[in-house]
């Protein structure tokens, strides 16, 4: 139940949910490949990495620069997605199937391709982590996209799972999370979000980086789970 000597790749792990994850293994004694699509994020990144650790930077909704990635990096034991963009958030009426199909591009087509790519590359014991969201369980007003994105992610997780095994395949599904992800938004109205947010939690905030990461973690230590969608959010789908 280590992930010491094991080799992580960790796709969108140069900020945000990926880098804490990535800290976190590495803490663990893990050998660390992380790549984005910014190659200033990703020498920040290193800067907070241990010595050795791999930093790529592609686009990672690009089939062909994706093959080329992994066939860069050859064999490891796990592979973590957690790269993406602010969702997309709007009411039907107003949202272009431009604007719909954009925000697959990477949270899905980019998962699609690494686990195609990947798949072949895992050691036996070895997973695949994706990530996913609640917004499939509890979608609000103006949620189409952002639900039937993470709606189509955790169906790709269970059917990978059939397909890849014995290579297992899971999903971690945040609530609000303190990432750059929303930094979009002015800081007072941020702030006054995970604050409102928070106190209405059972636990009483929002989460932080470092807490989801553990679960990504541990579904990659745990050995027996797959096809499954680990909820981590603070009590949101409750209330």
């Amino acid at each position: 139940m280590t992930l010491k000597d094991k080799r992580i790749v960790i796709l969108g792990g140069t900020s945000g949910i990926g880098l804490a994850t990535a800290q976190a293994a590495a803490q663990e004694g893990a050998a660390i490949v992380v790549a984005s699509s910014r190659r200033h994020s990703v020498d920040r990144a290193l800067a907070s990495l241990p010595g050795g650790t791999e930093g790529y930077a592609l686009d990672l909704s690009d089939e062909e620069q994706m093959r080329g990635l992994f066939d860069r990096i050859g064999a490891f034991d796990h592979l973590v997605f957690t790269a993406g963009e602010t969702l997309q958030l709007g009411e039907l009426a107003v949202t272009s199937l431009e604007q719909a199909r954009q925000a697959f591009n990477l949270r899905f087509w980019g998962a699609f391709a690494a686990a195609k790519y990947a798949s072949k590359l895992v050691r036996p014991q070895g997973s695949i982590v994706l990530t996913t969201g609640i917004a499939s369980l509890r979608p609000h007003k103006g949620w189409t996209v952002a639900a039937s994105l993470c709606g189509a992610m955790d169906a790709f997780t269970r059917a990978l799972a059939v397909e890849l095994a014995p290579v297992r395949v899971n999903a971690v599904s945040p609530g609000v999370v303190r990432t750059a992800l929303w930094d979009n938004m002015p800081a007072a109205d941020r702030e006054g979000m995970y604050r409102d947010i928070g106190a209405a939690l059972p636990v009483g905030r929002v989460g932080e980086a470092s807490d989801i990461a553990q679960t990504y973690l541990y579904l990659m230590r745990e050995g027996f789970s797959t096809g499954q969608v680990i909820v981590v959010d603070g009590g949101t789908v409750l209330v």
